[in-house]
């Protein structure tokens, strides 16, 4: 565009689109690699260190809608990965949670993302990366809150 800067160039959202995307980018390579799809990361990810969850909190915690999550469940009960069980304080509820190997999978992709991680961190440098991630917290809880 000549005489002047594109407004995107600027615009906070595509950046954290666009910075999102390239930086996920290799990592996602390296989860298909390993066999599985994002969504499988994503899901395993969120199950990780919790005592289960319902199919409706795992949707939202995954950035996705439910029968996107359904579908990844299914397949990952397939694999063996995680399990099913009605919840306790409403049969009608579905929780999903990590089964043994689905433990061990995740562990390695975790292993993997947080080298993935450090090299981003390098490439940024600590600093930056550290203010980076208060703002963007600071960006969610603000949006959680209100």
């Amino acid at each position: 565009m000549q005489g002047g800067d594109r407004f995107i160039d600027g615009y906070l959202l595509y950046l954290l689109a666009r910075a999102s995307s390239i930086a996920s980018a290799e990592f996602h390579q390296e989860i298909r690699r390993c066999g599985y799809t994002v969504a499988h990361w994503r899901v395993l990810a969120a199950l990780k260190g919790i005592d289960g969850v319902t199919v409706g909190d795992l949707a939202d915690i995954c950035l996705a809608n439910q029968p996107a999550i359904s579908k990844t469940i299914e397949k990952l009960v397939g694999m063996g990965l995680v399990e099913r069980s009605s919840d306790d304080t409403d049969r009608r509820r579905v929780r999903v949670c990590l089964t043994r190997d689905g433990d061990a999978a995740v562990d390695l992709l975790i292993a993997a993302a947080r080298e993935h991680q450090a090299r981003l961190v390098d490439a940024m440098g600590h600093d930056e990366t550290t203010a980076l991630v208060r703002a963007l917290t600071r960006v969610i809880e603000r949006s959680v809150a209100g």
